[in-house]
């Protein structure tokens, strides 16, 4: 581990950027169409029990990394294994990531600019940042959300002004009642982007005081799960059910159509500086999480060293995963949710927790013996 220590309000900053990262970008929920907005409320308040879950189990390990408490759980060969399907699914996810990241700045700025080129000039910034340590990372963090804030109250004083907002497309409010959004909730928010902060267990031996681990982690999910609702209702009340769900992006649509007093207009290149920010920190969390868990499994001294051939796997790999981007949303949407999200953030970290507490008992008895 990185002899480093970050404090409870840099890990709320980082754990609020992460979340609302590329969630800003994608239309959230919008199956559940007008009520998306509390199929994302539903899917933040199914996220606390599962954190709590994390929490407890930091709690027991409180100076180990994940990837070492699961091999005291497990065992050394079952440890190993899931620690390394843990890294790999850190990489795959920081790829899909910076893949969303390049299909943005193709489609709003540069259309003539290959994929590759775009994501590795990210990754290149990225790489500088992790090899500098988690200190730096949550520093620039601190720095870059006061920013990216500073341009989100903007962008919703400039939609309230330019007269865009039609309540009448939130309406009528559960029309199908509530089993449609807690379908959505059950499987697509609870996963993205909630729980995906699973990544955080990397983080929290880092945190200077860890009594404030859990109230920090519930406390930044609660800020993104309302910023993320805010979005979504502002993009549907100015665009409509239809044009959100058919939008790549609906945000920055949301954002190009504002038009006030007649020379306010074209913003959505303005404010794809608030989106570069999340993803870029998105990425970076993933991506150290995934370097510091590999360092710490094959026993490497330096975890920088890792940045460039872990940075490299991570660029091709986000070039690769799909052919489109139509494709990759399937793929995040259907494939990776069942594959992986389920497993990995609901079903394996209970039982692990429940082996954990069964040892934890045993051993305490056999001390009193």
């Amino acid at each position: 581990m990185e002899k480093a220590k970050i404090s409870a309000s840099q890990l709320f900053i980082l754990m609020v950027l992460f979340e609302l990262g590329s969630a800003l970008l994608v239309p959230l929920a919008i199956r559940a169409k007008q009520d998306a907005w509390l199929a994302i409320l539903l899917g933040m308040l199914g996220s606390f029990i599962l954190f709590l879950v994390y929490h407890k189990l930091y709690t027991y390990y409180p100076n180990l990394l994940p990837t070492e408490y699961m091999q005291k759980i497990l065992g050394k060969v079952m440890g190993t294994v899931l620690a390394f399907v843990y890294i790999l699914y850190f990489m795959y996810d920081a790829s899909r990531v910076l893949r969303d990241f390049g299909e943005m700045l193709l489609t709003f700025a540069y259309p003539d600019t290959p994929l590759f080129i775009a994501n590795a000039l990210l990754m290149l910034v990225i790489i500088y940042t992790i090899r500098k340590g988690i200190e730096v990372i949550a520093r620039s963090g601190e720095l870059l959300f006061i920013f990216m804030y500073i341009l989100a109250v903007a962008g919703f004083i400039l939609i309230i002004f330019s007269g865009l907002i039609d309540f009448k497309n939130l309406q009528p409010v559960l029309e199908e009642g509530l089993l449609p959004s807690v379908k959505v909730a059950l499987s697509e928010t609870l996963y993205f982007p909630f729980t995906e902060a699973i990544v955080f267990t990397m983080i929290f031996p880092y945190l200077n005081d860890s009594k404030k681990a859990k109230v920090t982690m519930l406390c930044a999910t609660g800020l993104s799960g309302i910023n993320l609702v805010i979005t979504m209702l502002i993009n549907i009340s100015v665009l409509g059910v239809n044009l959100t769900a058919r939008s790549q992006f609906p945000l920055l649509s949301t954002v190009a159509s504002i038009q006030v007093a007649d020379f306010l207009e074209r913003l959505d290149v303005f404010f794809m500086l608030a989106m570069v920010i999340g993803i870029f920190f998105k990425v970076t969390i993933l991506f150290y999480a995934a370097t510091i868990g590999t360092a710490n499994l094959f026993k490497i001294k330096s975890p920088s060293m890792l940045s460039y051939p872990l940075g490299i796997v991570i660029l091709f790999l986000s070039v690769t995963i799909a052919s489109n981007f139509q494709e990759h949303l399937h793929e995040g949407l259907y494939i990776a949710k069942f594959i992986l999200h389920i497993p990995l953030f609901t079903i394996i970290p209970p039982i692990l927790l429940f082996i954990a507490s069964l040892q934890k008992r045993k051993s305490h008895g056999s001390k009193h013996i």
